[in-house]
């Protein structure tokens, strides 16, 4: 049972267990927060919607292996809005039960977005592999079944968490591995009007006519919002159906702002700004 005062304490959701990079990113961004663990991105979400979290830290998008998609199905779907982004360099790295060595290791296990990030040393290496929910439960167990031939494929932290030593470090094929991870809310940060450094998340599904695409970009161009990302994902409700995700910079709430989005609903069927961060 909670104590007291974890009750008068703001909860902060995550997915996965301790140890976790979406753990360690939420402990960072709200130290004096309870952390609450949980099994999915979804459940982590709903947690914030039921008004059990006050919000969630889940992963977007990794430098290497791309967006995180069932997360940002969340920012179209759901009512939460994205109101800071947080970039966090990931080491993956190669964890054994205590006395393994690197040579014993037949088989590793991990998330998938992780053996994505270290396929090439997995190759090399002919490693077989098993999947987990989350990096740290991988290391979880590793730990609890004891097996010399198999070894997690997880952060530094939970090697100490789970008593397991790092048979190799820094596995990942990009030095640079970075995953962005969101922190989603019931309300938005407030933001003066004048502010310059500012970003947002924009969704939106374009009209089935020819030349609608570029027309809403052209759009977003027009009013000085610089697009700094674009891309598409299906939009689950109709066949060879789409929706476009945009990250840009600039104030949303500046009039310049308001008249863009005004300017879109006359192209788009559906417009939304799922996130505003700094």
């Amino acid at each position: 049972m909670e104590s007291e005062s974890n009750y008068q304490k703001n909860k902060t959701a995550y997915s996965g267990v301790e140890g976790a990079f979406a753990h360690i990113v939420a402990k960072k961004t709200f130290p004096e927060d309870l952390l609450i663990a949980h099994t999915s991105f979804e459940e982590a979400y709903n947690a914030v919607l039921s008004g059990e979290c006050s919000h969630a830290v889940l992963p977007i998008e990794n430098s290497y292996t791309g967006e995180v998609g069932q997360v940002v199905d969340l920012m179209v779907s759901g009512d939460l809005i994205v109101d800071d982004v947080i970039p966090y360099k990931i080491s993956q790295n190669l964890l054994g039960i205590k006395g393994a060595k690197s040579s014993d290791i037949k088989k590793v296990i991990s998330h998938s977005q992780a053996l994505a990030q270290c396929e090439g040393y997995i190759r090399k290496h002919g490693f077989e592999e098993m999947l987990a929910p989350n990096t740290a439960m991988a290391a979880k167990e590793v730990s609890e079944l004891g097996d010399i031939h198999l070894a997690a494929i997880a952060s530094k932290e939970t090697a100490q968490l789970y008593g397991l030593d790092i048979l190799h470090a820094n596995i990942n094929e990009m030095e640079d591995n970075t995953t962005r991870f969101a922190v989603f809310s019931r309300d938005y940060k407030k933001h003066k009007e004048n502010e310059k450094h500012i970003n947002f998340i924009l969704i939106f599904t374009v009209n089935n006519v020819a030349g609608a695409l570029s027309k809403a970009i052209s759009v977003i161009s027009d009013y000085g919002f610089n697009m700094k990302v674009l891309r598409s994902r299906p939009s689950h409700q109709k066949a060879w159906e789409y929706y476009f995700y945009v990250e840009a910079e600039g104030n949303i709430d500046t009039p310049e702002g308001k008249e863009m989005q005004k300017r879109l609903t006359e192209v788009c069927n559906l417009v939304k700004i799922a996130g505003k961060y700094t």
